[in-house]
């Protein structure tokens, strides 16, 4: 076979790698860093950071198991903390990493909490806000308390009551004015009464004093006659912004009795605390429910505002980001909701309405946090999306490498990667980023991706009844829709394009498809442009060519051969089918045609994955049955059957030019298999649910898998680095080797325990212990034999201390080494006070060398291990053990061993006492007559 490749290929092996695509979000508050760096997100009762750059898992909070319902961040100390609020009415501090941990797994470290203030409120905190001096947060409940707590100290300094119902937006109004002597501290809140209340921070009567009385608001703005759910103020607090879900944004002039066109400069002269109740002076119509709003600096550039106004930003329940002009009333700019989603082809059902927008001074853009859990950066600048983050992928189908370019398609790393999920919505994610385009056009569940030979056309098919074909635009940003196949009366489930390669370099001149109707159709592609530059304004309809029914049930997948000459098919019906392709595009017309070749019988449960191998003529199928068999394209003949995974086996690819396979299926679990000996050669164990889809990179450096965990794993080939890591053991090995047997020889019996411990090497020790215990010539005054030996046991550290007891309560478990156990034993009891024992347990409760799954382990400790760890043989006999373990090990076998020597004992006085008869009856009396006898 040409290009084989050598034994060494038989060795490939992958881990996964920590850029992994999760869920981050599942709805609730969102909040992210003054630097922009991290995206801080809710997923129920826990709390994702994430680096917004490269996508990766920062940290994770995990909660105290009720659903999170308020984010803040305070930077009154560095690095900042993060402070939740959560059902259960509790605030909880969080100090978030001072920078982005180093990890090669894709599991984030867990934080903990600094302080916890529990019934915290007497209902569920709804929202929270922190100063911006960073010393008071506020916190509103949904029995209309509001509290204003000191950060630093975790008590609470004012109380106001008196809302008409839930609180629903916070604002602390601490503005900057000039000539004024003392600066005004004014909290601003918004409920579902439709007010929205003054308190004055500095007013004596507001703080708690013993649990004081609660205090009135020193205004109250009338003006929305629904839920408020936005306030928001200018630095120099002449002006104020609130919205609703009335859809109207009211304009407030905060320091009354100023006319509209004065400037902030002059009403920040005298002082702000002797004016009126703000009066309106603006009313915007929003004509949608605001969700989000808040005003923008006067010098941030925005497209569209060539000069210095006063702008804010709203968003709502249409999905879209606007800019307004505040006081003129006039709309400015609008960003689209969804990137990539044409609104024409939405459902009506879809949510996409906006529920919070962030402003980031770090990069001038706009955070907008959408109801269907995706979330946009736009830039203001242009008003266009910058990046994209999708929170929730849900069940992910099917996934599949594409490269935007040409001059990408020979290189090694791809660009995208394309996921279908339960949606009509293809996610295309950026490699490199993580940066997601939503591609639109299919009006139901996408099932099934296939690729060209270059990576660069997308197909897809859908339970609407027709395949898409997408080719990458012109400015390499995204994908479009450039063919669209009807004609199947049932949804499709596999679809195959051709994968030879022209002369030109191109693939893609022919699909098939398979249907719930159990036909397979074949499509002519090559009315299509090959030139990305020539692409048409509208889908093509292309031309079925063939249609033939060829199972009795529901068509699972297909495959073509490198050549295009075989087409492979498997159904529910247990099958596998093999037929011959015959396509002609000489004439103008191209036609194709599909015939039967044979069929392959084995299974016993429907087949979901079949695949040809590129270099031998031999079809790998996956099936229900929890096998994977590979068969003959002479004869379609069973040629081996690989058995391993506990569940139905969902997908089987082939790797290292055909001599391994890469399988996925219900258990979870991703295996790889040497072909050769039938034999699984690594299990990739990273998901929680049933894996559907796998994806192998052009140069098999990267497999992807993803299923119904919503999570989507990049297993990175590791062979290299695995080899590297054992050489580096092994030369680490024999070098301590060397130095212990050195000390031996040099009798530096010091060095060699301590190596010996350091290294977890208890066998070296027992023969280290035996040589200088038997000695016979051992030291005078020495219990073991050697003064250098006790010296060495009486200044042992903790942590070996504890590592040689653990040795020494193995050596006493069995009859041959107990000796040299009861021996060591005695002198380290001999040497070493009780309290310095005790000291040494205390202080190595947890040795460095421990693994530890965070992951499973509850962060207060009360929690169960949910997971299994696996640990090898030099990590065990590394972990730590306690005082009450070490005692449960040594007593019984020392009972056992001192009954033994006393029944020994015992035995002796018997032999004493025959033997001393024996010399009386001899020696002391009458010998006998034996001839009398």
């Amino acid at each position: 076979m040409n290009g084989q490749p050598s034994r060494k290929a038989l060795k490939t092996s992958f881990r996964a790698s920590p850029r992994s695509i999760r869920p981050i979000y599942t709805g609730g508050p969102v909040v992210l860093t003054k630097d922009g760096q991290w995206l801080i997100t809710t997923m129920g009762e826990e709390v994702l950071v994430t680096e917004v750059k490269t996508g990766l898992a920062i940290a994770k909070v995990r909660g105290d198991s009720t659903p999170i319902t308020s984010l803040a961040l305070s930077y009154h100390t560095e690095p900042p903390t993060l402070i939740t609020a959560h059902s259960s009415m509790t605030l909880r501090y969080y100090p978030l990493p001072s920078s982005a941990p180093i990890s090669s797994t894709p599991k984030p470290p867990l934080l903990t909490y600094t302080r916890a203030l529990s019934k915290a409120h007497s209902a569920p905190i709804l929202v929270s806000a922190v100063s911006s001096d960073s010393t008071l947060l506020a916190t509103g409940s949904s029995d209309g308390i509001v509290k204003v707590w000191d950060l630093e100290g975790g008590y609470v300094t004012h109380l106001f009551r008196g809302h008409g119902g839930p609180v629903s937006a916070l604002h602390f109004n601490f503005p900057v004015i000039e000539g004024e002597e003392r600066r005004r501290m004014e909290l601003m809140t918004g409920s579902t009464d439709a007010r929205v209340r003054i308190f004055d921070l500095r007013d004596a009567s507001a703080r708690v004093v013993g649990g004081g009385n609660a205090v009135k608001p020193k205004a109250v703005l009338e003006g929305h006659v629904s839920v408020v759910r936005g306030i928001d103020t200018s630095p120099d607090g002449k002006w104020a912004v609130t919205g609703g879900r009335d859809k109207v944004v009211l304009v407030w002039d905060m320091l009354s009795g100023e006319s509209v066109g004065q400037s902030s400069k002059k009403a920040g002269k005298g002082k702000a605390n002797s004016t009126g109740v703000p009066k309106i002076v603006q009313t915007i119509i929003a004509q949608e429910q605001i969700e989000s709003l808040g005003l923008l600096p006067i010098e941030e550039n925005v497209s569209g505002s060539s000069q210095r106004r006063l702008l804010c930003y709203t968003g709502g329940d249409t999905g879209a980001v606007k800019i307004w002009d505040v006081l003129k009333g006039k709309e400015t700019g609008a960003m689209k909701g969804v990137e990539g989603v044409d609104e024409a082809e939405v459902d009506e059902d879809e949510q996409r309405g906006v529920l919070n927008v962030i402003y980031d001074s770090t990069t001038s853009s706009l955070v907008s946090i959408h109801a269907d859990q995706n979330i946009i950066f736009h830039s203001l600048s242009s008003l266009q999306a910058v990046r994209q983050i999708v929170g929730f992928n849900d069940e992910i189908v099917d996934t599949i490498f594409l490269n935007s370019s040409s001059s990408s398609s020979s290189s090694s790393s791809h660009t995208h990667l394309a996921l279908a999920t339960n949606s009509n919505l293809i996610r295309l994610y950026s490699t490199s980023t993580f940066d997601v385009r939503l591609l639109s056009g299919h009006r139901d569940m996408v099932l099934c991706l296939d690729k060209t030979a270059d990576h660069r056309w997308l197909v897809s098919g859908s339970k609407d009844r027709t395949a898409r074909v997408w080719a990458p635009t012109p400015d390499g940003k995204g994908w479009k829709c450039i063919a669209i196949c009807e004609g199947h009366a049932e949804s499709i489930g596999a679809v195959a394009i051709s994968r030879k390669v022209d002369d030109k370099g191109k693939s893609g001149r022919f699909l098939f498809t398979a249907s719930q109707d159990r036909t397979i159709k074949m499509w002519d592609l090559t009315t299509l442009p090959l030139d990305s530059s020539e692409l048409p304004d509208d889908p093509i309809k292309p031309r079925s060519m063939a249609t033939l029914k060829v199972h009795e049930k529901d068509i699972n997948s297909l495959d073509l051969s490198p050549n295009d000459k075989f087409l492979a098919s498997g159904s529910q019906d247990k099958l596998v089918k093999i037929f011959h392709v015959d396509f002609d595009a000489s004439s103008e017309s191209a036609a194709g045609s599909l015939k039967p070749a044979g069929t392959c019988k084995g299974h016993r449960r429907g087949v979901w994955s079949v695949k040809f191998s590129k270099t031998d003529r031999v079809v790998a199928s996956a099936a229900n049955d929890k096998t994977v068999r590979l068969w003959s394209l002479d004869d379609f003949s069973c040629l081996k059957t690989f058995e391993g995974h506990t569940n139905a086996v969902l997908r089987v690819d082939f790797l290292s030019h055909g001599m391994q396979l890469i399988t996925s299926a219900r258990d979870g679990l991703v295996k790889l298999w040497n072909i050769k000996d039938e034999e699984c050669v690594k299990t990739l164990d990273n998901h929680e649910d049933q894996v559907w889809a796998l994806a192998i990179s052009s140069d098999e450096k990267t497999i992807v898998s993803a299923g119904s965990d919503s999570v989507a794993t990049f297993w990175e080939d590791s062979t290299e680095v695995e080899q590297a890591e054992k050489n580096e053991a092994l030369v680490k090995a024999v070098q301590s080797e060397q130095d212990f047997t050195n000390y031996i020889v040099l009798k530096d019996y010091r060095r060699a325990i301590l190596l010996a411990l350091s290294m977890s090497q208890p066998g070296r020790l027992l023969n280290l212990f035996r040589t200088i215990i038997t000695s016979p010539e051992p030291a005078e005054g020495s219990i073991i034999g050697s003064l250098e030996v006790d010296e060495v046991i009486r200044t042992l550290h903790g942590i070996d201390l504890v590592r040689l007891l653990k040795f020494v309560r193995d050596w006493n478990a069995n009859a041959k080494t107990s000796p040299i156990a009861q021996t060591i034993l005695y002198a380290i009891f001999k040497l070493r006070s009780p309290e310095d024992i005790l000291q040494a347990f205390n202080s190595s409760t947890k040795l460095p060398s421990q693994p530890e799954d965070e992951e499973d382990i509850d962060e207060e400790g009360e929690g169960e291990t949910k997971k299994k760890v696996s640990l090898t043989k030099d990590q065990k006999l590394a972990l730590p053990i306690s005082i009450q373990e070490l005692l449960d090990g040594l007593i019984p076998y020392s009972e056992r061993h001192f009954s033994r020597v006393d029944k020994l004992v015992q035995d002796s006085y018997m032999l004493d006492y025959v033997l001393g008869e024996m010399d009386g009856g001899i020696f002391g009396g009458e010998i006998m007559d034996v001839d009398g006898l």
